[in-house]
């Protein structure tokens, strides 16, 4: 299938105008009644295997055939899309929300707006948006990932740290506090995960990309982006931080031993830290993430993801019903919040009781009142351009490097900067610096 440039296309992406390279639209096709079709669907999260088994016992005539894949940073978009320029995607796929618009310009996903469109009040706005381009609606949205701080409460009050920290400012003097008391000890992790970093800018209002007059903008070295890298810097300049390599066994090893009491991560950490770190059972809160100002408070977001249809997917009904159940259902919603720790893009499954229960590890704490409360907070005009793949793996290389020792992070931002502005131009896009 070739792919057509568009110089300058009204692509909407999470609200904003964007220009992609796209492809021509196919309609696919839709099995005649009482027809059973069968659905590949690759993905990755714990708990979609199971989801999709409920599916397939409630429904006969549409079975889904889930493979699972590494990661889409570790190779599973890769995948996907080298199975679509070679025409043999499967009809589903779990698509982050920052990496559709890289999709959308590769070609690789198929309109369903015929079929979707009448889901569409189900859903959070500014989540309907991360699967509509251009007007045509490419998949469900599933969750959203609002981040917290997850720390050791027994561990916080041996230090003497009587609360957690609610503002930056104060995170960082917690860090000096227990690092004084004891070098082996550290308040928290520097790691290598871009959409982890993403989620930290994004919070300080610190965009990445934007359009303007047909043209994207850039701006990952901004002064905004720049007071963000300057904060972390300083702690790594200071060793306030204990440099892991993100989701690294040593990370939670160190959890586990008391040598890291606590990390800022989104709500999907919370099932990660529970079966990383079991003998600690009890000993875990979650607290809001610190912010840089308490008066009005501004949280951000490090993830999200939706079950995209392929281009190609001969059944897009099918396929579009599929990805609708999956973020709607219940059932399918009560297997992923357990499993998977997802806070629902659907407004329905954001009143899910699962959401309400107590949680074991985390000293029976209702840790998803922390999410909710959040997520009134979060800038919902973010904006993913359409060369993330590119920009997360300069983005990691540069965030492992800065946590070693190596560039400082105003430095490896400056970098990435530079880098994805080359590679809009070599994909024929209009670009601008802002």
């Amino acid at each position: 299938m070739k792919v057509r440039r568009i110089r300058a296309g009204a692509l909407v992406v999470a609200g904003a105008v964007v220009l992609v390279a796209g492809c021509s639209s196919g309609s696919g096709g839709s099995s005649a009644a009482g027809q059973k079709v069968t659905l590949d669907f690759w993905g990755w999260t714990p708990g979609y295997e199971e989801a999709v088994a409920r599916f397939n016992k409630t429904h006969p005539d549409i079975q889904v055939n889930f493979q699972k894949t590494a990661s889409g940073t570790k190779g599973g978009y890769t995948k996907m899309l080298t199975a679509a320029k070679a025409g043999n995607a499967p009809c589903l796929a779990m698509v982050g929300y920052e990496t559709m618009p890289s999709f959308a310009a590769a070609g690789a996903l198929q309109d369903v707006s015929e079929y979707a469109g009448a889901h569409k009040k189900k859903f959070a706005q500014w989540t309907w948006n991360q699967v509509t381009i251009a007007g045509q609606t490419f998949g469900a949205p599933l969750d959203t990932a609002p981040m917290g701080l997850f720390y050791r409460k027994d561990l916080f009050k041996k230090h003497g740290i009587d609360k957690p920290p609610a503002t930056w400012q104060e995170y960082r003097a917690a860090a000096e506090k227990v690092h004084r008391a004891d070098p082996d000890v550290y308040l928290g992790t520097f790691g290598n995960d871009p959409y982890t970093y993403a989620g930290l800018a994004w919070q300080a209002g610190a965009k990445w990309f934007g359009t303007r007059n047909d043209a994207w903008q850039v701006s990952l070295d901004s002064s905004a982006n720049t007071k963000v890298a300057g904060y972390w810097q300083r702690l790594l300049d200071d060793k306030l931080l204990k440099s892991h390599p993100s989701f690294d066994p040593s990370l939670y090893k160190d959890m586990a031993a008391g040598k890291v009491l606590s990390d800022v991560n989104a709500v999907w950490n919370a099932p990660i830290l529970a079966s990383s770190a079991k003998g600690t059972a009890g000993k875990w809160a979650v607290a809001p993430m610190p912010v840089w100002d308490a008066d009005k408070p501004a949280h951000g977001n490090d993830g999200g993801s939706a079950t995209a249809v392929m281009k190609g997917c001969k059944y897009p009904e099918q396929a579009t019903e599929f990805a609708m159940w999956m973020s709607t259902d219940k059932d399918s919603l009560n297997t992923l919040i357990k499993a998977a720790g997802i806070y629902p893009a659907a407004t329905a499954g954001q009143s899910h009781p699962a959401l309400d229960k107590p949680d074991p590890f985390y000293g029976g704490q209702k840790i998803y009142d922390v999410f909710k409360r959040e997520s009134a907070h979060i800038d919902t005009s973010w904006q993913w351009g359409p060369t993330m793949t590119q920009a997360s793996t300069d983005l990691s290389d540069g965030l492992g490097l800065a946590g070693k020792g190596g560039s400082p992070l105003p430095d490896v931002l400056s970098g990435v900067q530079s880098k994805t502005v080359g590679e809009l131009k070599r994909q024929g896009l209009n670009v601008t610096t802002r």
